[in-house]
């Protein structure tokens, strides 16, 4: 049940009543007005700028637009649910409802339980998420969480709110840098044959985590590989060490509840291994529309780039997509460019049907971002639509201060050390407590304290306390019926208090917030929401502390006590709803 999209439904109807009455003009856009809660809950418990959006049009049709609000207002009074409507502003209307709409929302809540605010299944197609990516060259550090969580979660919100979402993960597997990390194997394979390698040479990873790959590689081939030529073992140490490299990714996603449904392979893409080269198919595929030619680029300004070379060389013509110059696909050695193998992979998600992809990256790939969204606008004739979401840098402290971390040296803290240190609930709902384009710092000490200033035990612990008022119900009126379908039937009249009535108005915001949340890729919405719905909670239940008469429970009222524990139950599944999207617990009981 969402209230605000009613009243949308309810003004839209007022609005069209007066374009067919010559007060609005007939091309109209309806859709350009919003109901929301007002600013202030003082002002109200909804608000809406449909006057003074059309102020103009009703001006232009010979209409007053304050006239246009009053009118509108009025309307609105006579709904059965609006207890009062008045204009306010410059053609702000602000709308009082009666108390029975919220009983209706927290009878919804109680009888859809945790799919409270879900929406209906969209005919807008499915999307394909991809995060997280890292090279398959180590262990994933901490930086690494932030993709990983902003990506899963955005999946399962948008799921939620009626669209089909894939997880998918894109192995870097070819390329120089899986090459450096074969020849790092190779020698942790030397050393395990009993060599002494010494010190690791500068430009090998010389983290530990390669020593069980050499391990293995001494296990497999005995000596042998040490008598054959780099061209021959190379190979072989190449895909041990990616293997290896992505079961031990796999399993730092785990522990933070990160699955993926689809890993695509880069390698694959090129044909390295024997299969077709997509990557050339893809260029081919650019060059029989006229989106390719040899030409010759100017240097960039501010110095060269990466993939800049002062020679004619094959270029797509991404300024005609919106980029600020063609782009190289091809090296001077005949090695494709990166962004030719990106053009490949986004081929491959268009051709699976996919129309829109949202790709998550760190902010260092924020200059890459309009050759990509180019590339998908043209191999999908501008169908497709590629969103990328940048999220900042994280700096793990503890206690307030820095953690060193350096991954080139191999002295760097991992994700998974992180995760087992704190806990999959504290990384994960801390990410999301800041908005993706934010640098976050992350205190390792912070996010396990118990107290109201760590946001992720405030909320757990709201869940808990709410299973806990229930349980003392129980305990009280062993006869009652807590579940929370014989609870949608309470007599919610009852809840006259302005706090009680504050948890129902929050509550009932949360079909609202999750759609804008999905709609805007925004999933931090979520943690916002769930952490103020919290606050509401915990700060009613400290009034019942000093005040007996508004405790939930009240040996003497067995009728109140059973319509407030509706409300602890709705709160609670409401807060359950808003963890399990942002892929946190909701805890039973917090000791």
């Amino acid at each position: 049940m969402n209230i605000f999209a009613d009243f949308q439904s309810r003004i839209t109807v007022l609005l069209e009543k007066r374009i067919a009455g010559g007060e609005l003009p007939r091309n109209l856009d309806l859709g350009r007005f919003v109901v929301e809660p007002p600013r202030e809950s003082a002002h109200g418990d909804l608000s809406t700028n449909a006057a003074m959006v059309y102020a103009r049009e009703a001006k232009e049709a010979g209409s007053n637009p304050r006239a246009l609000a009053a009118s509108l207002a009025l309307d609105l009074t006579r709904e059965p649910d609006v207890l009062s409507a008045e204009a306010a502003g410059p053609g702000f209307i602000n709308i009082v409802l009666k108390p029975e709409v919220y009983h209706r929302v927290l009878s919804a809540i109680l009888t859809q339980g945790v799919r409270f605010g879900a929406g209906a299944p969209s005919a807008d197609g499915p999307v394909n998420v991809e995060y997280v990516s890292a090279n398959p060259t180590g262990p994933m550090h901490v930086g690494h969480a932030r993709g990983a969580v902003f990506g899963d979660a955005l999946a399962s919100l948008l799921i939620f709110s009626g669209r089909e979402a894939t997880r998918e993960y894109y192995v870097n597997d070819a390329g120089g840098q899986v090459d450096v990390l074969a020849r790092s194997a190779y020698l942790r394979y030397r050393e395990a044959l009993g060599e002494d390698i010494g010190s690791i040479p500068e430009g090998l990873y010389p983290g530990d985590y390669l020593k069980p790959v050499g391990q293995d590689l001494a296990r497999e081939f005995g000596s042998a590989l040490k008598d054959e030529p780099e061209a021959e073992w190379l190979p072989k140490a190449r895909q041990r060490a990616i293997d290896a490299m992505m079961a031990m990714i796999r399993a730092d996603l785990a522990a933070l509840n990160i699955t993926h449904e689809v890993f695509a392979s880069e390698r694959a893409l090129t044909g390295a291994d024997g299969g077709e080269d997509r990557v050339r198919e893809a260029i081919d595929w650019l060059r029989a529309r006229g989106l390719i030619y040899q030409g010759r680029l100017p240097p960039p300004k501010g110095g060269a780039a990466d993939d800049w070379e002062d020679r004619e060389q094959t270029l797509f013509r991404s300024t005609d997509f919106g980029d600020d110059v063609d782009r190289p696909l091809i090296k001077s050695d005949g090695a494709y460019t990166y962004f030719a193998g990106d053009i490949a992979y986004h081929k491959t998600k268009i051709d699976r049907g996919y129309r829109t992809l949202v790709d998550v990256w760190g902010a260092d790939h924020g200059g890459y971002v309009k050759r990509m969204q180019a590339a998908v606008a043209a191999l999908s004739d501008g169908k497709a639509r590629l969103e990328v979401r940048l999220c900042q840098l994280v700096r793990l402290m503890r206690a307030g201060e820095p953690v060193k971390m350096s991954k080139r040296s191999g002295d760097f803290v991992t994700l998974r050390e992180v995760v087992d240190e704190v806990g999959a609930d504290a990384v994960r709902f801390m990410m999301l407590m800041r908005k993706n384009d934010a640098p976050l710092d992350f205190d390792l000490a912070k996010v396990i304290e118990r107290s109201q200033d760590n946001p992720v035990f405030y909320v757990q612990y709201a869940h808990a306390r709410a299973r806990s008022v229930l349980r003392q119900g129980k305990a009280v009126f062993d006869d009652f019926d807590l579940d929370p379908l014989a609870l949608s039937h309470a007599d919610l009249s009852l809840l006259t208090d302005e706090g009680e009535r504050e948890l129902m108005r929050t509550a009932a915001q949360y079909p609202r917030l999750v759609l804008q949340a999905a709609e805007a890729h925004e999933p931090h919405r979520v943690a916002f929401f769930a952490h103020e719905l919290a606050t509401r909670f915990h700060a009613h239940w400290n009034r019942g502390k000093d005040t007996r008469d508004l405790r939930f429970v009240n040996e003497n009222d067995r009728k109140l006590s059973y319509s407030r524990l509706s409300l602890v139950a709705g709160v609670g599944l409401v807060l359950a709803s808003a963890l399990s999207i942002l892929g946190v617990s909701a805890p039973e009981e917090m000791r």
